[in-house]
């Protein structure tokens, strides 16, 4: 017996601007959209966000401001947290790039990680990452690597599509080492193993 199909999700679009309701603030006329989400959408936004007019003044400035980041802690959907994402906006703000629709990116941490891989019960590979967030050019750095180790060394495309260097062989031993040396710029202190499927610092 075949299994039931879900329901699809309704979306309600706004009748001003067209975009989906929860966007509005992303549009081009947000104060235009606002009757119309009063009328059609009152859960979507706070109610003084909706009431806030633009006549203006320092004190509608004031009330657009607190609004403002009220919104900054509230999710869009109802399965985000309102708590959560006023931690993660609090702690990480220096972190997040805002992308336009609302979308968050946050900045790569400046670490180099190094995860040996076996594969086939018996053929090693030692996964280099993070070098290029160093400054460093990976298709120079992989060629050193293998001429250093005298093994083959390539940069490739890791499971989320950025670039890493794949050493053949456990070059785990001293490649601290020769990471610091080659590249002074790259801390040890920023360079972790994964290990059990824990990350743990190389200092």
């Amino acid at each position: 017996m075949a299994a039931e199909k879900p329901a699809p999700v309704r979306v309600l679009y706004c009748g001003v601007c067209g975009l989906p309701a929860e966007y509005c603030e992303f549009g081009h006329d947000f104060e235009r959209c606002k009757p119309w989400l009063r009328a059609h959408a009152p859960g979507v936004y706070p109610e003084d966000l909706l009431a806030s007019s633009s006549s203006g003044g320092v004190a509608g400035d004031k009330d657009v401001d607190k609004v403002g980041e009220r919104l900054q802690g509230v999710g869009i959907s109802a399965a985000d947290g309102p708590s959560s994402a006023g931690d993660a906006s609090g702690s990480k703000q220096g972190e997040v790039k805002r992308l336009p629709g609302g979308k968050i990116k946050k900045k790569d941490k400046q670490e180099v990680v190094i995860e040996k891989i076996v594969r086939n019960k018996r053929k090693c590979v030692t996964v280099v990452k993070g070098l290029e967030l160093f400054g460093v050019k990976l298709s120079d750095a992989s060629k050193k690597l293998g001429k250093k180790f005298a093994t083959g060394a390539s940069v490739v495309k890791g499971p989320t599509e950025k670039e890493q260097i794949d050493v053949q062989g456990d070059i785990s031993y001293d490649i601290v080492e020769f990471i610091t040396d080659t590249w002074p710029d790259v801390p040890e202190s920023a360079i972790f193993f994964i290990e059990d499927g824990r990350k743990v610092a190389a200092s």
